[in-house]
């Protein structure tokens, strides 16, 4: 699942090259969020988004705040290509996703004033409830992380991606603001299933697209399903490369302590896995220019048949 590409655009100093080339496991590096909202934001976007960007910056705090209560999580995203500096007004384009397995959902919306968004019930979408709150999205949707200005591999090698991309799936593709793991960039997250992925190719793209359009997740490049916890996604992933299991809904967590997972199969199966998680060595900085850490990582060990 750790699907390691070579990396032509960013030099070796990058967190992204010395992740690649260190083999840093991406499974279990998803940020962990039952919902998105995403709001379109055109123009630039600084190191925090939400409030360095044309939008009301104490919008933008507010709707953190208030969504991120719920673990919901808020997103800006614009289209692919240039984006001009011209602040404004405009009719923006709104997503909004429950990532719960079998009742999961996305819905899209159009508005003029996206202060309107803080009238939203952030605890019953996190429950799964959406009130009919816009119109259901036709297909899934890839949010690739273009924020350069919060770490330089974005910018290079998720602008890479989307160039790798030109004229296919422009419907199905966004870019979007920081995700989580800029050391895995190009890195994405699919909606509304909420896995995440991590140093993604044109070709996996394909991959993750396809499989998505047919209610199943591709599992090279997979970091893990939001909906779950770091531990939760690596023992869903475990058990998927155990069973050959790819349908998006056939899994769920059921039960978890400091190192056991229960994962429950829709058909009645149930396993416990035992996961592990340790620091890596050597130290390297988990975003360009910071101080070196040791990143931790989060293993499956063993999968047991309940």
């Amino acid at each position: 699942m750790s699907g390691i590409v070579q990396h032509t655009t960013a030099d070796h100093a990058t967190c992204a090259a010395l992740s690649t080339g260190l083999a840093e496991p991406l499974t279990g590096t998803a940020a962990v969020a039952r919902g998105w909202l995403c709001l379109e934001q055109r123009g630039p976007w600084g190191h925090n988004a939400l409030v360095q960007s044309h939008l009301d910056p104490d919008l933008g705090r507010a709707l953190e705040a208030k969504a991120g209560e719920h673990g919901v999580r808020v997103q800006l995203i614009r289209r692919p290509g240039r984006h001009a500096d011209t602040p404004g007004d405009a009719t923006r384009h709104v997503l909004l996703a429950n990532t719960e397995p079998g009742t999961g959902w996305l819905r899209e919306h159009t508005t003029d004033d996206p202060a309107e968004l803080l009238d939203l019930d952030f605890e019953r979408i996190a429950a799964g409830h959406h009130d009919d709150w816009g119109r259901p999205a036709a297909d899934p949707l890839l949010l690739i992380c273009t924020n350069g200005r919060r770490d330089r591999c974005c910018a290079l090698l998720g602008r890479e991606l989307i160039t790798d991309l030109a004229g296919r799936h422009e419907n199905a593709i966004w870019e979007t603001s920081h995700t989580g793991g800029h050391r895995f960039a190009p890195a994405a997250v699919l909606l509304p299933s909420g896995y995440t992925y991590g140093r993604l190719t044109a070709h996996a793209v394909e991959a993750v697209l396809s499989a998505a359009a047919s209610g199943k997740v591709a599992l090279e490049h997979c970091r893990g399903r939001s909906t779950w916890d770091r531990a939760g996604q690596t023992a869903e992933l475990a058990v998927r490369e155990h069973l050959g299991e790819h349908l998006t809904d056939a899994l769920r967590i059921t039960g978890s302590t400091a190192d056991q997972v229960e994962v429950a199969h829709q058909d009645g199966r149930r396993w416990q896995v035992t996961v592990h998680t340790r620091e890596l060595d050597p130290p390297r900085p988990n975003s360009c220019g910071k101080t070196a850490v040791r990143p931790t990582s989060t293993t499956a060990v063993d999968i047991t048949d309940r």
